[in-house]
């Protein structure tokens, strides 16, 4: 129960963190230039601009986040119950938070090559900080999750995907073409650095080798660079023989090596080599504690 209990207040800082990153691309960066890059703050950026000449400096983002996710947040406790909502909830909460306490300064300078990237580094930190804690920040991820469950023969990203479409194509009516070219700029980058923050930044390389000599090949490897390999028993479907294919995973600089032993025992070997990220176990990443 107190490792249960250690857990559970590490996720809430990572959401409170993450929450903090994002907050600080969108009101000191994406807001400043007109960058729409979808979601409940891409809505919250469109509609300050357009309220501008209504309400004194627009309706703030922070305001127009919170309402739009209150039905959604609802009709999700109602529909699926607490545990669907759990943890979003307090990343919505905080987003919100974070977006009605941090001032709105000017980042970029009105650059928009350093808006779309350092917004996009922000933006993928923060959101993968909230995703490590195993939850959202609630918006069209939420919207997406809720018209899934009800058209199931589209996924979540597809329809999440349509929805921020949506939102951009709303900024490139407001902001016009070129912010909007910038926003895309933004998504990608944001996606990329979240999608390494989840998988780990340290890639490695894993080899599938189809040789006669494995035990020999599998031998070198373990002796000369210290990994492990697997035998994973295989049938040649031309052939009808049977092989003894080996896996194994080893760092990038010593793929060379790999490729140079199975070169020096069997010129005739067949290799596949691959990308992995977040290698875990011995030789590689620990396991963590915290997730």
């Amino acid at each position: 129960m107190k490792k249960f209990g250690k857990n559970v207040f590490w996720n809430y800082f990572l959401i409170f963190l993450g929450t903090g990153v994002m907050a600080v691309a969108i009101t000191g960066i994406y807001d400043q230039i007109g960058l729409v890059t979808g979601g409940f703050t891409g809505i919250a950026i469109v509609l300050k601009n357009l309220t501008e000449g209504i309400v004194e400096g627009g309706i703030p983002l922070w305001l127009t986040n919170l309402v739009l996710n209150i039905p959604v947040f609802v009709y999700a406790y109602i529909r699926f119950g607490k545990r669907f909502v759990g943890r979003t909830l307090f990343g919505a909460m905080m987003l919100s938070a974070w977006l009605y306490v941090i001032p709105p300064i000017d980042l970029a300078e009105g650059d928009y090559l350093l808006a779309s990237l350092f917004g996009g580094v922000f933006t993928g930190v923060g959101f993968g900080l909230v995703l490590r804690a195993g939850a959202t920040t609630g918006g069209t991820d939420m919207v997406a999750a809720l018209i899934q469950s009800g058209v199931r023969h589209y996924s979540v990203v597809q329809i999440m995907q349509i929805l921020d479409g949506l939102i951009v194509l709303a900024g490139l009516y407001v902001f016009g073409l070129r912010p909007t070219l910038y926003a895309v700029v933004a998504i990608v980058v944001t996606t990329k650095v979240s999608d390494s923050f989840l998988e780990g930044f340290k890639s490695s390389k894993e080899a599938l080798i189809i040789t006669n000599h494995h035990e020999e090949v599998a031998q070198r490897l373990m002796m000369e660079l210290d990994r492990g390999v697997t035998g994973l028993d295989a049938k040649g479907m031309y052939t009808h023989d049977e092989k003894c294919v080996l896996y194994c995973v080893v760092s990038r600089k010593q793929i060379v090596q790999v490729k140079e032993i199975v070169k020096d025992v069997d010129p005739d070997a067949f290799v596949i080599v691959s990308d992995v990220r977040e290698v875990l176990g011995e030789g590689f990443l620990e396991y963590s504690k915290e997730f």
